[in-house]
């Protein structure tokens, strides 16, 4: 059987005003007819990223195509928003050609590229190229995003974020972590001012990355996809201001298969999971319950203390009734001590 290959992603990166939904509307008006989904990374009051994306007048482009992410920087809500909305969109009939991620001016992007080793996710899915886009007049300024009080004020209505990056940090590690870097709002600086941040910037890249001057984040789109990057198996190369942050680190995850008897009581199940997760580095739990009476399966799958479950087809004649659950979380787990919490060994 021939293997599909893999979606390709990009991700989006820049502080508040940079004209990343600029740049991101523009592609979609460019798509020719390729099928894009959008990871949209938004909060408070700020949220109209995706309103002026639902509204750019592609009939490619529907509202459900669009996913908005609303809880906080997307980096610090990983395993609770971003990997469940990536798994929404691997799961839909009708696959996207691409998918687009617009990340919220505080997210440190080594950490979403990490989270490309999801075991579900790192072999349907890779990171074409991470795009960085940047303010040119607040760079020549020293002021890196354009209104540094609205990105204050975005900082402390984000009840989520775990790092107190500043912003000459975070927009270190944006250009660290590039694939392609976007010189943006250049037809509003004069030439000198081009030429130096020009020159500044190219010296933080790494070799091969490529800067481009844009005005109003135009950009042809066969520059700024099919960057084939896999920045996910090229992390070492990127370095980050917070590689040494345990808060960060979701590079390594492993998972396995739990095989438990028939379930006469699913509530009973669904607090010892919940247990299980309490006291082990688990991410994620999903699988099919066999419950005596029942004539349908019972499906159960869990995003952290989240446990949702519902009958979702009848057992196929001849079809083994069996009870398994797949644990996903970071490398380490203690899979005998997952297992007995669980009543395999009951």
């Amino acid at each position: 059987m021939a293997i599909a290959p893999k979606i390709p992603a990009t991700v989006v990166t820049g502080f508040l005003g940079a004209g990343k939904t600029t740049m991101i509307r523009n592609l979609i008006e460019q798509a020719n007819g390729k099928k894009l989904a959008l990871v949209i990374n938004e909060f408070g009051d700020l949220a109209v990223d995706g309103d002026l994306l639902k509204g750019c007048g592609n009939p490619d482009c529907t509202d459900d195509d669009i996913f908005e992410l609303a809880n906080g920087c997307i980096c610090c809500t990983v395993a609770d928003d971003f990997l469940p909305t990536i798994q929404k969109i691997l799961d839909r009939p009708d696959l996207p050609d691409h998918i687009v991620i617009e990340t919220s001016g505080l997210a440190l992007p080594k950490p979403l590229v990490q989270a490309f080793g999801w075991p579900e996710v790192r072999t349907r899915i890779t990171v074409d190229g991470v795009v960085a886009v940047l303010d040119g007049p607040a760079v020549a300024d020293g002021r890196f995003a354009d209104d540094p009080d609205r990105v204050d004020a975005q900082r402390a209505e984000d009840e989520e974020l775990d790092h107190e990056s500043p912003l000459h940090e975070l927009y270190e590690d944006q250009l660290s972590c590039a694939d392609l870097v976007l010189l943006n709002k250049t037809d509003l600086m004069s030439a000198d001012q081009i030429d130096a941040v020009s020159g500044e910037v190219a010296g933080r890249l790494r070799n091969g990355v490529r800067m481009v001057r844009t005005e109003r984040g135009e950009i042809d789109t066969k520059i700024l996809l099919g960057i084939e990057a896999a920045a996910e198996d090229d992390l070492t190369a990127r370095p980050s201001h917070h590689d040494d942050d345990d808060d960060h680190d979701h590079d390594e995850f492993e998972s396995f298969a739990v095989d438990l008897p028939s379930i006469a009581e699913p509530e009973g199940l669904v607090t010892r999971i919940k247990s299980a997760v309490a006291s082990h580095d688990i991410l994620r739990v999903k699988g099919f319950v066999d419950v005596p009476g029942k004539d349908m399966r019972l499906v159960v799958q869990g995003v952290g203390d989240r446990i949702n479950q519902h009958y979702d087809r009848p057992w196929k004649d001849g079809e083994i009734r069996a009870t398994q659950l797949v644990v996903i979380g970071l490398t380490g787990l203690d899979r005998s001590a997952i297992e007995n919490a669980l009543g395999a060994n009951d």
